[in-house]
Formats: C-alpha cells, sequence, structure tokens
C-alpha cells in the first residue's frame, strides 16, 4: 500500500516537473501594453478651428490635468483623412497605463473634470454647443501590443 502511494505521488511531482518545464518553454512573442481610448469625431465642415479652439482649450486642460494627476499616461489629436462625408476626420486618443488603472481612476477622473471644466449642467451646455460643430462617430477602446525582437535560430 505505501509502494502504491509513493509511485502515485512520484507520478504526480513528474507530471507537475514536466508540465512546468513545458510552460517556461512556452513564450510569446508580445507583452500586453497600455490601453487606449479613442473617440472618433467628424468635424463639421468650416468648423474645424472653432472645434480645435476647444480642443486646445478647455479639452487639453482636462487632459494635462488628469496626466498631472496620474490618470493618464498622455494624449494625442489625429486628424484622418476622411473618404466620404459621413466619416470621422479626427480622433482623440487618451492613454491609460491598463484597464485597471482606468477603472480605479474614474471617480477621480470625474472629480477632476468637474473641478477643471465645470459642474454637470456646465458640461452639458458645452455638449449642446459642440453639437453644432463636431459629431461624435463613435468610441472604442484599443491595447497597445509590444512586439518583443525575436532571437534568430542560431543564438
Amino acid at each position: 500500500m505505501k509502494l502504491k502511494r509513493l509511485a502515485v505521488t512520484l507520478i504526480g511531482l513528474l507530471v507537475l516537473v514536466v508540465g512546468a518545464s513545458v510552460l517556461a518553454q512556452v513564450s510569446r512573442p508580445f507583452r500586453n501594453g497600455s490601453v487606449w481610448s479613442i473617440g472618433f469625431i467628424r468635424m463639421k465642415p468650416g468648423m474645424e478651428t472653432a472645434y480645435l479652439n476647444y480642443l486646445s482649450g478647455s479639452w487639453k486642460a482636462e487632459q494635462e490635468a488628469m496626466k498631472k494627476e496620474g490618470l493618464i499616461l498622455s494624449y494625442k489629436v489625429i486628424s484622418v483623412e476622411g473618404h466620404t462625408p459621413g466619416e470621422f476626420n479626427l480622433m482623440l486618443m487618451t492613454e491609460y497605463k491598463d484597464l485597471a488603472t482606468m477603472e480605479a481612476g474614474q471617480d477621480k477622473a470625474d472629480a477632476l473634470s468637474q473641478k477643471v471644466t465645470g459642474n454637470d449642467e456646465k458640461q452639458m451646455q458645452g455638449y449642446r454647443e459642440r453639437a453644432d460643430i463636431r459629431e461624435v462617430m463613435g468610441n472604442r477602446l484599443g491595447r497597445e501590443i509590444v512586439l518583443k525582437t525575436k532571437k534568430s535560430p542560431s543564438e
């Protein structure tokens, strides 16, 4: 009976050792990077300067405050070529360390937005005013994939 128990234990240990060595050999050629929140905006014809004035003012001030507080890593405004009149022509990108950081900082970001931009009523008025100069086409979350340098077979 003891011999049987010892054999089962040894087989179990062997399976664990072999499994661990197989896992150690499997390596992904990438790692997960930061998370981006991307807003797709269509600036209405003739309203580009008006919307870019808003971005360089209130929007940038809010992004800078969030960056200073460590809630975001960076932000970007990317102008893109719209191929049809109904497509977006601007992307507003905000970079977070990861999803957990983005979600954990939401209450702090909301409070900071109230401080920088104003109360809910003032923010809603701003949304109504911007509706005349731009249209929000959608929002997406994306995760950066950081590719590792692949070693050559001779190494």
